[in-house]
This record gives structure tokens, sequence and C-alpha cells, in this order.
């Protein structure tokens, strides 16, 4: 057994894969709130990757019978990873790396700023990206004509755009030496706005319905209620969007790559598309329930999946081993020690140098949040999950383009 397990008073127990791993108290509180809640099942899972979030804990599986809540699920609904492998070898990539990135970087909007012109959102729509969107454009008019406000947010103009804070695009190396490339990230600016609308309505209905919770934002939804039905539709719409985002995303990394890497090559020899921040129905322990993974991957009996390490780490290409007790899941990462305020307090630009030594990336301040030493260590999360997931493939980044 590789996980322990916490009981809760007046709340169903916590299975931990936390060995070797540090955990916060605040988490531990956290994940005992939900723990809680009269529509949770069995138990909660809690994944190596495990830390404080917004609403609900990060790392976390929670199942509900016939409810949803809508703040695990967060605001960056489908968010997850893409990863490519291709037929290139690390020798045919150029010794200097840095065209390549610029390439990546001028192919997909990426970051934010201030102002009129948002460098993270299309100014002019591809043409692609309009084939794309048209997939999702009739139910999005549907949900505006009951939620008009969502018109008004970044949609069709964030389709194959990447964001910012821990959303990224790699070129990594494999053990055998093959040339990979991954993404990092979700539905943006319009599943952002679904989310925090749902989350506020949730709130509401709970101020009226649910008056014991142990925190607001753990407020939910239950089948029937007036605004179930809209927020499964959705949160449904919101992941197909982010999938389909990492999709675009990663034709128009490939179509860069291939102007500045003379080698012609294929893509796509193997390739995972996988949400860490969703919700759907699933059968477990022969019960149907709504399993949120806030920061955890399905890893179902033989699935791929993908667990990114930091910026200058190891990342894994994992098959699932379909394990009952984590509810078929696995962590989404290596899970942040500190938040992104300590990390700029606590380290310099030298020691994010440092840190990325060797990989093709930004070193500015503005990157400091996300220096590897504000992470776990990647080799830990993996080793105290062993019993979740078998690594297919290790990968390391020689490109990291941040948002």
């Amino acid at each position: 057994m590789n996980y322990h397990q916490e009981a809760v008073p007046g709340g169903v127990p916590i299975k931990m894969w936390t060995h070797g791993v540090p955990v916060e108290d605040d988490a531990k509180r956290q994940l005992s709130n939900a723990a809680k809640l009269p529509i949770v099942f069995k138990h909660i899972a809690a994944m190596p990757d495990v830390h404080l979030g917004i609403g609900a804990t990060v790392g976390s599986v929670i199942p509900t019978l016939k409810a949803i809540i809508p703040a695990a699920v967060g605001v960056d609904i489908g968010c997850g990873m893409i990863a490519c492998k291709t037929t290139l070898r690390a020798e045919d990539l150029p010794d200097n790396l840095a065209p390549l990135r610029s390439a990546i970087e001028r192919a997909v909007p990426h970051g934010r700023a201030p102002g009129a012109r948002d460098p993270g959102a299309w100014g002019k729509v591809p043409t692609e990206v309009d084939g794309a969107w048209a997939q999702l454009a009739p139910q999005f008019t549907e949900l505006c004509r009951d939620y008009p406000k969502l018109e008004k947010t970044n949609n069709r103009s964030h389709l194959g755009t990447l964001g910012t804070g821990n959303h990224f695009i790699e070129v990594c190396l494999d053990e055998q030496g093959f040339v990979w490339f991954m993404l990092h990230s979700g539905s943006r600016g319009v599943g952002n706005a679904i989310g925090s609308m749902f989350i506020e309505l949730a709130k509401q209905d709970a101020m009226r319905q649910q008056a014991n919770l142990p925190d607001q934002d753990l407020a939910y939804f239950e089948e029937g209620s007036r605004y179930f039905g809209d927020y499964v539709r959705a949160v449904g719409w919101a992941q197909k969007f982010a999938a389909l985002n990492r999709e675009v995303m990663m034709r128009r990394v490939i179509e860069a790559a291939k102007k500045v890497i003379a080698r012609p090559f294929e893509s796509h020899v193997e390739a995972v598309n996988c949400h860490h921040n969703y919700v759907q129905k699933e059968t477990h322990f022969g019960q149907d329930v709504y399993v949120t993974r806030k920061g955890a991957v399905s890893a179902k009996k033989g699935q791929l999946g993908i667990i990114p390490g930091s910026m200058g780490a190891r990342s894994y290409i994992v098959r699932g081993k379909g394990n009952p007790e984590s509810f078929e899941s696995c962590s989404h990462g290596a899970g942040r020690t500190m938040s992104r305020n300590e990390a700029k307090r606590r380290f310099t630009v030298e020691d994010h140098k440092a840190a990325t030594a060797g990989v093709e990336c930004r070193k500015d301040k503005d990157v400091i949040d996300e220096i590897p030493m504000a992470y776990k260590d990647i080799d830990a999360v993996m080793e105290a999950q062993k019993d979740l997931v078998e690594v297919v493939y290790t990968l390391k980044q020689v490109v990291c383009v941040k948002g």
C-alpha cells in the first residue's frame, strides 16, 4: 500500500500518496473541509503534488454523488497537457536553439500586457483557428443565449493561445534522443469567465440552502437544481475548447519548427492530450459519480498521461495502472512548495539562470516565480505514486517558452 489514510471527524477519509513529499498544513485543512461535504463519495484521494489551492486543493481527486463543486474544478477549466513525439533526433536540432524559441514565440500568442493590444490574444484570427472555432461556435452561441455576458469574453481570439503563469511550450528530448514537443494550457479567458460566473452562482445558492458549509468555496450544485444542467453543459464546452486549444497550438508549433529545422520530420509518432483540471461522470466502486480532478490526471489501466516537472526538471509520459483507490488518477506535475510571491522574494535572476542552465528560455525577473526550486522534487513525486503509474518516457527540455 503506497498511501496513508487520514480520518476526518464528520467526513470521509483522505487517502494520501505523499510518502517522502512535503504537504503543508493549510492543504490538509482544505482537504478536510472538502471531506466533510455530504455529497462526497467514499473518500478523497490526494496526489503527491498536493498543495493549497483557490477553492479546492490542487492535486486532489473529489468524487461526488449527484452534485458538482464548481470551485473544485476551478477557473482554468480543462487545463492540461499535450505531448507529441517526432522522428527528429537531438543531433537534428540546430546548435543555437534561440531561433527555434523565437519561431515558436511568433507562432503562438502568449503572455499578457495591460492596454488595448493584448499579446496573448489574436489581433487577426488566423484561418486555421477559425476552422477549429467552427467546431465550438454552435454550442457557444447557445450558452451565450442563456448567459449573455459570456459573449464579451476572449473566446475565439484566445483559441490557439498559451496564456500566462505556469503555462508553457517546450521542446524536449527523451532517453533515446528523440525530439518531443509538449505544451500546457487550458480554456483561457472564456473558461475563466465560465468558472468564475458559476462559482459565484453556487455561492449565492449556498447562502440560501447550504448554511453549514465548512468553506464558502465548496458551494455545490445538486442534480435537478436551477444551475446544475447549465454548469455541466458549460464546463463540458470549456473542456472541449481546452483540448482543441492545445491541438491548434501544437500544429502551429510544429509548423514553426519545420521552418527552422533543416531536416524534414514527421510529428505525432505518438501523441497524448489530457486534462488535469476537469470534471466528468465515471463509475467507481460500482457507483456512478462525478469525479473532479483538480490538478490530477486520469490514469486508467493502460491510459497514457503526462506529468511535467518544472522549468529545468524532467517530465514524464506515463501509463496508468488503474488503481481503484486513487479513482484511477495520478499527479499532474511536481506541485508548488511556495507561492509565486514567496519565490520572487526568495530567489534572484542569477538563481534562475543557474537552475535553467542548458535550457533555451527566458532568464528575466518576470519568470522567477516559475524557478524550479519553487516546486517539489519531481523524482520524489514519481516515487510516491509508483502504484498509480509506470514511466514510459522521460523527457528533458532544451527549449522552454513561458507565457
